[in-house]
């Protein structure tokens, strides 16, 4: 292939257009045989880890089949993680190869690092956003038939809308693509009940998802422009606003700049985006493995008096509630805290003597055990569905109607958080395994996506603010959704950036890209519901 010619993303050779970066360039075959050693490495270190955890608290070996159907759950969860660093981190990489900045291969290299630290530095709150939309009785039974029927089929549904999106080049939300599959099963496994309404989506929880799945492109769109506008107000740099001359890089400040949003992009994604998979590897290993996993036994031993305490103080908040309702045995109170989970409705007597009942129990396990950490095998399960029914009731009760005092609300949320510290955490090795997937899905399927976001969005090529603003948007917007445990998309957030400076720049948008990105947004929830209820319907009739 000639200088002059440049992969379209249909994978069709055409002209490179003026000052565009040339992306022939084929992967050396050392490079190959580093992604091929990276990536047995870090499958062999998951199942190095997977045996270590399991061995050290003294869990039964998996029987062969058992352990096959992890590893492919496993497998999947990490393909799907992959097929997002087509989408999500190309983004990320696309302004700083089409100013220059960076080559390339560096860029790849350099965004894959980051992504790498982003998702080591997370703090889970985004993983555990995604896992709560799912139907409460899947959640807790995720080691059954039907709790690996929904685990394949949401991972594969959001898989295979990606990976099409991604042939035709067009920017496409992982995070869009991972929700609208989670929204699938959870309607075909109501369907599947009975259509009673009691087996399905929280559509309150989804509803939260969905704004931020909204706010982020109007988001990046509105923001970039106006920081565009601001910028050339503010700094009067004729060269900040000019395209690349040739292949030559911009001035080393300009450069810098735009080194340093790529940057933090990057970071931001992976502690956002990285998360996603990580909720739902959880899942899977909570199923497979639960004395392993399915309590946080990392908790220090000197937390279990003020768990004890806080339990205490939300039981007799839940009992004042209920003063004159029997007091269930502990399974009777199980059965009637996830039956109101089903159907939210919580804010009656009978859930908060079954609340109660709830919280002395888990108050008794942990005293008498010690420490989270010392809670024998045979109790890790029951324990770990109290301490999740209790944390998930407490956060619906406001939706459901229920009014509490100020220091009531004080004590739950402490409970609430103590809870979620008991059964919401995330093992080094899987966040390792995460943003690996992550680094090197980048690195094989950057190209068409790059493209697209670099040439086809607007009718001139990529100023070195524009590619600064959008990033600075897009970098401040993902930071803040991971603070407060907001799934968004990078995708969203950077194009539509892109397409925000464009218009404020008045180079005009080519809208026959815009168009179709408009319309993979648009299609994205039907299309990975639609896929995911099938995949569910036929593995609940295969497993």
């Amino acid at each position: 292939m000639s200088d002059s010619a440049v992969m379209s993303p249909s994978g069709v050779a055409g002209p490179r257009p003026a000052g565009a970066p040339r992306l022939d360039h084929g992967m050396h075959p050392g490079g190959v045989i580093a992604f091929l050693l990276v990536l047995v490495a870090g499958l062999g270190y998951a199942v190095v880890s997977l045996i270590t955890d399991m061995n050290a608290v003294g869990e039964a070996p998996l029987a062969y089949g058992a352990f096959a159907l992890l590893g492919l759950a496993l497998l999947i969860a990490l393909g799907f993680e992959f097929v997002n660093g087509f989408h999500d981190t190309a983004n990320a990489v696309a302004t700083v190869i089409y100013t220059h900045s960076l080559p390339p291969l560096v860029a790849v290299i350099w965004s894959g690092f980051f992504n790498f630290l982003g998702v080591m530095l997370s703090s889970g709150a985004v993983a555990y956003a995604i896992v709560t939309l799912l139907p409460v009785e899947l959640i807790l039974n995720v080691g059954s038939h039907a709790g690996y029927a929904m685990i394949f089929a949401l991972l594969l549904a959001a898989i295979i809308w990606n990976l099409g999106t991604w042939a035709f080049g067009l920017p496409n939300s992982s995070s869009h693509a991972l929700i609208g599959s989670v929204l699938g099963v959870g309607l075909a496994n109501q369907l599947m009940s009975g259509g009673d309404g009691t087996a399905g989506v929280d559509w309150g929880q989804a509803l939260n998802v969905f704004k931020a799945l909204l706010f982020s492109p109007i988001c990046g769109f509105v923001l970039a422009a106006l920081l565009l506008l601001a910028l050339k107000f503010a700094v009067r740099r004729k060269d900040l606003y000019e395209a690349p001359k040739g292949d030559a890089p911009p001035p080393l400040w300009i450069r810098s700049l735009l080194i340093l949003t790529c940057t933090l992009v990057s970071f931001f994604h992976g502690g956002n985006d990285g998360q996603k998979g990580m909720g739902l590897i959880m899942l899977i290993l909570i199923g497979a493995a639960p004395t392993a996993y399915a309590l946080n036994r990392t908790m220090a031993d000197d937390t279990t008096p003020a768990f004890v305490q806080t339990s205490t103080a939300a039981s007799q908040v839940f009992s004042t509630r209920a003063p004159d309702a029997p007091v269930p045995e502990a399974a009777e109170a199980r059965r009637t805290v996830t039956e109101a989970l089903k159907t939210k409705d919580l804010n009656k007597p009978p859930v908060y003597a079954a609340l109660s009942a709830l919280s002395n129990d888990i108050a008794a396990s942990v005293k008498n055990y010690g420490a989270i950490r010392t809670v024998p095998a045979a109790q890790t399960q029951n324990l770990r569905s109290d301490m999740y029914l209790a944390a998930d009731a407490v956060r619906l009760l406001p939706n459901a109607g229920a009014d509490f005092s100020e220091a009531d609300k004080g004590t739950l949320k402490r409970y609430a958080g103590l809870l979620n510290d008991g059964t919401r955490y995330i093992p080094g090795w899987v966040k390792v395994c995460v943003a690996l997937a992550l680094g090197l899905g980048t690195m094989v399927g950057w190209k068409r996506i790059v493209v697209t976001v670099g040439e086809k969005i607007g009718k001139t090529h990529l100023t070195y603010a524009q590619g600064a603003s959008a990033e600075i948007v897009a970098a401040g917007t993902i930071g803040l959704a991971e603070l407060y445990g907001l799934p968004v998309s990078t995708t969203h957030i950077l194009s539509s950036g892109v397409a925000g400076t464009m218009a404020a720049n008045g180079s005009g948008l080519q809208m026959s890209t815009v168009r179709n990105m408009a319309l993979a947004w648009i299609m994205t929830l039907p299309a990975a519901i639609t896929l995911a209820a099938g995949l569910f319907f036929i593995l609940r009739h295969v497993f």
